[in-house]
């Protein structure tokens, strides 16, 4: 008995080494990936050191030895596009693998901005839409600062279909489908994105050598004990404090709770839902939660039907009641409330609607021009703005913890650094939101980031494409310094001087109250138009709005030129968006006419200009410059010299 129980354990022993001694490719290299066309492709992974590995592929073999740490790499040779495929290493198998384009997006929420929230444009279209050429993956979160990692968690690749395509990100998915429009060749997606983060932290340690006060920043926060410490005290205020908010909202304990038809509201303040005095104390806003009724007539027919509740954004977190039915919550201001309203929830007559609204700090709202309305089978109700309000419960304001999401260097280690022994057809860049309070730095990091970038993925010439920050928020009536248009600028001044980088301009595709704008499709048809300039040499196809590239003196009038095959401008009745300073800085509103390819700038008040702006704003609706292909010209600020 003795004997075989030590033969098990033997045999146990054995089983283990051999199982430690499998074949490990990384995440990256799973069944349904893409691997780039037309340039040698790397296979990596790591086994036993000293053990032989063998790579099977399109029915050729490649070997490789594990080093001494147990890494081994293999080269495959260029190839042309096409697939399904299958691969063996040793004993691991990966299959339905596809040679095409594979195309590097990154940056914060825009980037991750899914097609499930850009519905109300494109639900129809994304509902029916299926293609097994094109493939998506989203790296997993993570921001480890102690180095550049090897590997990632997890990968799934997935093949475009309507089952999934609702939790693809919305532009990387236009973008896939103009590409395999254009090349019809598979297309590969690999989104490594996180709402916002910072570009900071999308740099690695050798491209903030230049940038030192932020590899402080990183050291400061490079304990694992204090981030667990920090996590676990931010977790715990939080509950404790909607612990605290639950305990003391008297719309939740009274004997008729706020959210119940019976309730008499009758002495409930009247309020109007976009009111700035909104939830508001002595001038100050109050945090806490905040109790907003509203009755709403159906007819028979209409409540006989499900329905879909619209309302709006707002600011922060919601619980939603109809005729006191929950009927749906959302714990950040910025997704869109639409929630489903079963036709035995509604009935003929007076339908009671009842927002409970929480802040943790900052102004409670709604957010104006979005839906406030129920739909039932293509009829609109509307809801009024005016509410019945009470506040349940003052809160003292929430305590924000550490972000450490956009401490420098984390999403490079986790989310960067295991890709890159992949090569890309080239990188979509969507960042800038979280830094555009800081846009004299910006140009600086940019050009450090997409350098280094260039360098670890041993691509000199891996082009880039810069989404130039959207027009959003309110529009000034005279010229304003702005930290967006900053940004647009310091986006801008990248792609002038740095080689094979683009501006993709959507000056005109914001929303003045969303800093998630819709029109993701648009976007990337303009991201499409300058690959297939840029990349697959379309030498006649308008790539870009007008690009000013330089600016000359006549007289008293300033002549901004464009750049060729982007000039051929659109006429207007009247040219708005120009604004010129003097030697003290100070900007004015100029007049501007169009006068062949050229555009000529001229102000009574300002006879020796020093500067020239256009669109220099965070919402500069009235600026119309654009070409007769139907593309904005870029924001852009311009030194007149004489």
């Amino acid at each position: 008995m003795r004997y075989k129980f030590t033969l098990l354990v033997v045999l146990a022993c054995i089983y283990s080494v051999l199982a430690e001694a499998k074949v490990k490719l990384p995440s990256a290299l799973s069944d349904g990936m893409v691997l780039q066309r037309e340039s040698p492709i790397k296979i990596w992974g790591t086994a036993e050191p000293g053990e032989d590995v063998v790579v099977t592929f399109k029915k050729k073999k490649y070997t490789a030895k594990a080093d001494e740490n147990g890494r081994w790499l293999v080269m495959l040779p260029a190839m042309k596009a096409g697939g399904p495929y299958e691969m063996t290493v040793n004993e691991v198998i990966v299959k339905d693998i596809l040679v095409g384009d594979v195309w590097l997006c990154s940056g914060q929420s825009n980037m991750e901005q899914t097609v499930a929230r850009v519905a109300d444009m494109f639900g129809k279209e994304t509902a029916a839409y299926e293609n097994s050429m094109i493939r998506y993956v989203k790296t997993p979160y993570g921001n480890d600062l102690h180095g550049p990692k090897e590997d990632i968690s997890r990968m799934n690749w997935t093949s475009l279909n309507p089952e999934v395509a609702q939790s693809y990100a919305a532009l990387p998915y236009f973008f896939a489908i103009e590409m395999y429009n254009e090349t019809k060749v598979p297309v590969g997606i690999i989104n490594s994105s996180w709402g916002g983060s910072s570009i900071e932290a999308w740099m690695s340690e050798d491209a903030l050598q230049e940038f030192p006060k932020n590899l402080r920043e990183r050291d400061i926060y490079n304990s694992d004990e204090y981030r667990v410490l920090m996590n676990k005290a931010g977790g715990m205020m939080s509950r404790f404090w909607n612990l605290s908010l639950y305990k003391g909202d008297e719309g939740l304990h009274a004997p008729v709770k706020w959210y119940e038809p019976e309730l008499d509201d009758s002495d409930w303040e009247e309020v109007n839902m976009f009111s700035y005095q909104l939830g508001t104390k002595n001038g100050y806003p109050v945090s806490g939660s905040h109790w907003f009724r509203q009755d709403i007539r159906l007819t028979a027919e209409q409540a006989d039907k499900d329905a879909v509740l619209r309302l709006g954004c707002m600011v922060n977190a919601d619980s939603v009641y109809v005729n006191g039915v929950f009927v749906g919550t959302t714990s950040y201001q910025y997704p869109p409330r639409i929630y489903k309203v079963p036709a035995s929830v509604l009935k003929a007559g007076e339908n009671l609607v009842t927002v409970r609204l929480i802040n943790s700090g900052g102004r409670p709202s709604f957010v104006k021009d979005k839906p406030y309305c129920m739909a039932i089978d293509g009829d609109t109700v509307r809801l009024t703005e005016q509410w019945k309000y009470r506040l349940g419960c003052e809160m003292p304001a929430g305590r924000g913890g550490v972000s450490f999401q956009n401490i420098p260097t984390g999403m490079y280690n986790s989310m960067i650094s295991p890709l890159r022994n992949l090569h890309f057809k080239g990188a979509l860049w969507y960042q800038g939101e979280t830094n555009a309070g800081r846009p004299g730095e910006y140009e600086a990091l940019l050009t450090a980031m997409i350098k280094d970038w260039r360098v670890k993925f041993a691509d000199e010439n891996l082009p880039f494409f810069i989404m130039q920050l959207p027009n959003f928020m309110q529009t000034h009536p005279q010229p304003v310094e702005s930290g967006w248009a900053g940004m647009r600028e310091a986006q801008r001044q990248v792609t002038l001087k740095l080689p094979n980088t683009s501006l993709v301009v959507a000056i005109d595709l914001g929303e003045w109250n969303d800093i998630h704008p819709l029109n993701k499709k648009e976007l990337a048809r303009r991201v499409a138009l300058q690959v297939k300039k840029k990349v697959y040499g379309h030498k006649d196809i308008v790539h870009s709005g007008p690009l000013c590239t330089s600016v000359s003196v006549e007289g008293e009038k300033i002549i901004l030129s464009f750049e060729e095959g982007t000039n051929d401008l659109m006429p207007v009745t009247q040219l708005k968006g120009f604004a010129l300073a003097g030697a003290d800085g100070r900007f004015k509103w100029a007049k501007a006419a169009i006068e062949g390819n050229k555009v000529v700038v001229w102000s009574e008040d300002i006879t020796q200009p020093i500067k020239v702006r256009y669109a220099w704003d965070d919402n500069p609706q009235e600026a119309n410059l654009k070409n007769k292909a139907g593309l904005p010209a870029s924001p852009f600020q311009m030194d007149i010299v004489k």
